[in-house]
């Protein structure tokens, strides 16, 4: 078994060190809470509950924490594969609810799985999701500011390989902030969150760079192709100079092996299978 998340993206120039400090720690303990729960769950029950974790802790930019778009409005995109069966499900700019990732779940077994805006919004509501407000006072103070955080890029993540050896992935995202409503970022598409039988990446970084770039499915195709996951992923990488892709990945293959890399410092990650280990 073996766990892997993301925090997105950290600039050592604009953020404080005990906010990085801080982010540090969260992911050590949401790491460690996510292996203890897939000790007794499947993997896509697993990222799942890891996900919900990071999307409620305003460190972060999912769920709560996440950014506001130019007409004021938090905007969530979140997205789910089990990839036992293939199945891909998710929510795009999702308003109103507290955990996107829950909503993208309760829609794996649909026939309509990704849903978008209000449709998103009333199937939520159809499935006793409350209304919440996720504007923190600190995103509304930026956004009053027109303070468009470019050096907080990201989104959260996570990939898991159960006891059984099946792999999921989950990603969540609050956005860019300020950018034009209604702006789809990678986040519910298999560009930026993809898994099968022989791996699992979720993305973070410029969504525009990783849908450019293809980036989830792409390095998945190459592990199933025979690559190892680190020859998959710096391979895909490579691929990224030509238009300076701004991204940043965490994958586990079926045999195992996991895997981190980005092209622009400092992406946070944390991984665990009986040892912790955090990086930014």
């Amino acid at each position: 078994m073996k766990i892997i998340i993301h925090g997105g993206f950290f600039s050592e120039s604009s953020t404080n060190q005990e906010t990085k400090k801080a982010k540090q720690d969260a992911l050590a303990d949401i790491v460690k809470l996510g292996y203890a729960y897939l000790e007794t769950h499947s993997a896509v029950e697993t990222v799942v509950y890891t996900v919900a974790l990071l999307e409620d802790n305003e460190l972060f930019n999912a769920g709560i924490g996440s950014q506001i778009q130019s007409d004021g409005k938090v905007r969530l995109s979140a997205s789910l594969m089990d990839g036992r069966t293939e199945r891909f499900s998710g929510v795009i700019n999702i308003e109103e609810v507290k955990n996107p990732i829950e909503v993208a779940k309760r829609l794996l077994p649909y026939d309509d799985r990704v849903l978008s805006g209000d449709g998103a919004q009333q199937f939520a509501r159809k499935n006793n999701f409350k209304y919440f407000n996720p504007i923190t006072a600190q995103r509304q103070k930026e956004y009053e500011e027109k303070r468009n955080q470019q050096n907080n890029k990201g989104t959260v993540g996570c990939v898991a390989l159960d006891a059984d050896g099946n792999i999921a992935v989950a990603t969540s995202t609050g956005g860019k902030g300020f950018e034009i409503p209604c702006r789809v970022s990678d986040s519910a598409t298999v560009a930026g969150n993809y898994a099968n039988r022989y791996a699992g990446i979720s993305c973070t970084g410029v969504g525009e760079d990783i849908v450019g770039g293809a980036l989830a499915a792409k390095i998945v195709t190459r592990v199933t192709d025979g690559f190892s996951l680190k020859d998959a992923c710096d391979k895909s990488f490579e691929e990224l100079k030509a238009f300076d892709g701004f991204a940043g990945v965490i994958g586990i293959s079926h045999q195992g092996e996991i895997y981190h890399c980005n092209s622009h410092p400092y992406m946070v990650w944390a991984s665990f299978d009986l040892n912790l280990e955090v990086f930014s």
